[in-house]
């Protein structure tokens, strides 16, 4: 008996197979908008779960004898700083709003888990486009109107953030004031404009926006930015993009990676900058004294874990924005990243084929990516491996030793070898496994042409990657004696 076609049933769309491997990551759901759909809840319940299991844990070893900001915290001095379970001076005299946190933190992770796992194993591949709540999910990346509309939806979900923080200084308890030295309820925050509009001018002091120094302009803050966020929230989904914006921006998945790795290295900056100068919202009692801690510590404040966290992670951001930057714009001038050359001639200028004009392509950029040891044209398998690994194993190890929370200051160059050698050889699992699912020879790159390419790749990864972490090791960890040399105290 033939079946009868539903016409309310969308079929999925076919899909070209993935240009990636499992090593690009979510680069492989770039046609695939419900898979990419479940990485991105995933990722949202797994730093939920940090969140929830970290607090726990800084609470299991919190002693509330001792400066908050000298035991290693990071997420509590942020609890506190919201008047949740603090005294008179900043004493803490109730821990159990951070252990329900906690746990709500823990019970939403396992909501968002199964979630990803359902989009990234069940749910369809491709979400579908259809007038539905559910088909309103879909996209195509080259939707002008639906990336803006996307935007729009963003801002509104942070000016209701923003907008939270108000309500718990409004209503809900108040904010840790430490120029009173306890809780109280903003009931009256700035609402003139020019007063608030004043911070992003050098008008209160050299430190700007840092400069703030009342929680009443803080929380006013917080309103504007808050009603700015919706107002531009609706704004996008409202509107289409403007000529200028079509011609000007690239529209892909990469490039819309690009903008938001820039945003976030923006942002991380200036979170670095206001913690180490602001007393205000980050109060002296949770987080130790203004500035970042000197090299005779015994233990390394709070405030200077998280203003240095802030502007490693910043750094890591805007070298991800620079570098998908240039993929996208050399992808666009016609470079193939597999074949290590140009599909079409490198004209002067380009025509990209999402904008209306052309589009002034620099040299500078293609010469630079050809010119990656991962594509650069002469060289062996192995030497490729080391080049790609000498300088990553070198700069991880000073991530590693400065961002891991160690409470006794000398390990830290010996906890930053550890944690690289660890990560290099993760690396050089991953890459066997890769190997071992009969990959394809030339699948990869154009250099990857027999199995031993890549076995030798691997090799060279893991010696460039070793050695450049022990060499960084061994600078850190005679830092005192290489720079006493340098400035001639030592002959």
């Amino acid at each position: 008996m033939q079946a009868i076609a539903d016409p309310n049933l969308i079929p999925e769309p076919d899909k070209p197979e993935s240009e990636y491997g499992w090593w690009a990551g979510n680069a492989r759901f770039i046609d695939l908008s419900g898979r990419i759909l479940g990485a991105h809840v995933a990722h949202a319940g797994l730093i939920v779960l940090w969140a929830g299991a970290m607090t726990l844990f800084e609470l299991s070893n919190f002693n509330p004898e001792l400066p908050m900001y000298d035991q290693g915290l990071i997420l509590l001095p942020h609890l506190a700083s919201l008047g949740l379970g603090v005294g008179h001076g900043g004493q803490i005299v109730d821990t159990y709003p951070y252990f329900a946190i906690g746990v709500v933190h823990l019970i939403s992770s396992t909501v968002l888990g199964a979630g990803g796992l359902y989009h990234s194993l069940l749910g369809p591949k491709v979400l579908p486009q259809n007038k539905t709540f559910f088909g309103s999910f879909g996209y195509d990346w080259e939707d002008k109107d639906k990336m803006t509309t996307i935007i729009g939806i963003h801002l509104l979900l942070l000016g209701a953030g923003a907008w939270l923080l108000v309500a718990k200084a409004v209503f809900w308890g108040g904010l840790y004031d430490p120029h009173v030295a306890g809780v109280r309820v903003i009931s009256e925050p700035t609402l003139n404009p020019a007063r608030i509009f004043s911070y992003l001018l050098p008008v209160h002091g050299p430190e700007g926006m840092a400069a703030v120094d009342n929680l009443e302009d803080v929380v006013g803050g917080h309103i504007y930015v808050g009603l700015l966020c919706i107002l531009g929230g609706f704004w996008h989904i409202f509107t289409k993009p403007f000529a200028w914006a079509e011609r000007v921006l690239f529209w892909s998945g990469e490039a819309y990676l690009s903008y938001s790795l820039g945003a976030l290295a923006y942002m991380g900056f200036l979170a670095a900058y206001f913690v180490t100068v602001n007393d205000t919202v980050y109060p002296e009692v949770f987080y130790g004294p203004v500035g970042l801690s000197g090299p005779d510590v015994v233990v390394v404040s709070s405030r200077t874990w998280l203003a240095t966290s802030h502007f490693v992670l910043a750094i890591l951001a805007l070298s991800g924005h620079i570098w998908h930057a240039l993929r996208v714009r050399t992808k666009a001038a016609g470079f193939d990243f597999r074949s290590g050359d140009f599909v079409t001639a490198t004209p002067a200028v380009v025509q990209v084929a999402s904008a209306a004009t052309a589009v002034s392509f620099s040299d500078v950029t293609v010469t630079f990516l050809r010119n990656l040891p991962i594509y650069r044209k002469g060289l062996s398998p192995i030497v490729r491996g080391l080049e790609v690994s000498l300088a990553h194993g070198y700069f991880l190890v000073g991530a590693f030793a400065v961002l891991l929370p160690l409470q006794e200051k000398g390990l830290a160059p010996l906890a930053g070898l550890l944690a690289t050698l660890v990560l290099v050889l993760i690396l050089a699992m991953g890459l066997s496994v890769y190997e071992s699912h009969n990959v394809e020879a030339g699948k990869v790159l154009y250099w990857h042409k027999t199995p031993e390419d890549w076995s030798l790749f691997r090799g060279g990864l893991v010696m460039g990657g070793t050695s450049g972490a022990f060499l960084a090791y061994l600078l850190l960890d005679n830092f005192a004696g290489i720079d006493a040399i340098f400035r001639g105290v030592v002959n």
